[in-house]
């Protein structure tokens, strides 16, 4: 007789026992690996990811509650330009100096939005994030304002919205934002800016003179 593996070993009902460990999910998990170094001079479009079961965070208690976090999150070596808010995740646009700033800004980051999100849910404590951060260095003019446009149109997306609208999202910083080719978006006036002005010149000048502003109705495209 051969002696049968664990995997082989029939369970009470008959049936072969699953494989142990975490099952595999539909949107697979940030990877758990060490993040690669970081330069001064590279944007980042970070994308974090909620919980399942929580409420949208477009609605308007838990959009305030984010924007709050923006406002108050502020270190000399971390920045966060643009950012907008979809129903399960946000986008950011940012600049670190390092990748330990960038550790740090994004927790720092991180742990006061899930204080203030709680806070707005009457909520002791509980947990927001589901995942690690996604993070893509922006090293090509053309890489940032495809970034910036898949940051700030990405309702577009999500909503089945029409391309080609001159519709600003209310739940993001695309009231504030100063690259928009269209004359009525810039005129709009909202009052104090929620994040900071970049400071590096790709995310200041440089695609914006390789590729030209942008429309509030263009598409978002996969970042690539």
């Amino acid at each position: 007789m051969r002696q049968m593996t664990f995997a082989e070993r029939p369970t009470r009902a008959g049936k072969k026992r699953q494989k142990p460990g975490r099952k595999v999910s539909a949107r697979p998990n940030v990877r758990h690996r060490v993040r690669p170094p970081h330069g001064a001079r590279i944007p980042l479009h970070i994308t974090m990811r909620a919980v399942a079961g929580l409420p949208s965070f477009r609605q308007e208690t838990l959009a305030g509650a984010f924007e709050r976090a923006f406002r108050t999150t502020r270190r000399p070596d971390f920045h966060i330009i643009e950012y907008s808010i979809q129903d399960n995740h946000l986008h950011l646009i940012a600049e670190a100096d390092s990748r330990d700033a960038l550790a740090r800004g994004m927790k720092s980051f991180s742990v006061r939005a899930n204080r203030l999100l709680n806070a707005a849910l009457r909520r002791g404590r509980g947990r927001v994030w589901g995942d690690r951060y996604h993070r893509r260095d922006l090293t090509s003019p053309r890489q940032v304002r495809h970034a910036l446009v898949y940051c700030l149109n990405n309702y577009k997306k999500h909503h089945g919205l029409s391309i080609g609208k001159l519709r600003i999202d209310p739940c993001s910083s695309a009231r504030w934002f100063r690259g928009w080719s269209a004359a009525r978006a810039r005129a709009v006036d909202d009052g104090p800016r929620p994040t900071e002005l970049p400071t590096q010149f790709l995310l200041t000048t440089l695609w914006r003179q390789k590729h030209g502003l942008i429309h509030p109705g263009e598409a978002p495209k996969i970042p690539g």
